[in-house]
């Protein structure tokens, strides 16, 4: 069965330069019934302001893919 879920319903966290908004629980956003589908664990839609980055941090035993 497919589940629609609009994207004005998923979470939203604000970080620094970043916005984000999570279809799975991530981070400080938590959705008890949006954990993660099987092994897929997240799908955020990221917006960076121009200049903002992250430091070094792992990603351990996991894919990342990123499209823009």
């Amino acid at each position: 069965m497919i589940t629609i879920r609009k994207s004005s319903n998923r979470g939203k966290t604000k970080f620094g330069g970043l916005i984000s908004y999570h279809s799975f629980s991530f981070g400080e956003y938590y959705d008890q019934e949006h954990t993660s589908f099987h092994s897929l664990r997240v799908i955020n839609d990221d917006t960076l302001t121009g200049g903002f980055g992250f430091p070094n941090h792992p990603h351990r035993n996991m894919e990342i893919i990123t499209y823009v």
